[in-house]
């Protein structure tokens, strides 16, 4: 099932029941998550949503990426899309 959230896009498997996240913003990647993993990002920027300067993700252990506070936001709307679907 092909998840378009507002920052990020991949398809979630539902017989493996993981996450295969292939775009953040507009930078390409792939990573698969776990319900675990996803908890964990979600969980960590649940707790840091109110930071003014925003967040920095790492793509592929190497490429930096600014989340201003409105786009962790808007990461967190869309975890919580994929959220559900996990069983």
């Amino acid at each position: 099932m092909d998840v378009n959230g507002k920052i990020i896009q991949g398809e979630f498997d539902r017989i493996n029941d993981e996450f295969v996240l292939n775009q953040v913003k507009h930078f390409t990647t792939q990573s698969t998550l776990n319900k675990d993993q996803m908890d964990s990002i979600y969980d960590y920027l649940m707790n840091h949503k109110d930071e003014e300067d925003g967040q920095i993700l790492t793509l592929n252990e190497q490429m930096l990426v600014r989340l201003s506070q409105e786009e962790s936001s808007q990461f967190i709307e869309d975890l919580n899309q994929i959220r559900d679907l996990y069983e």
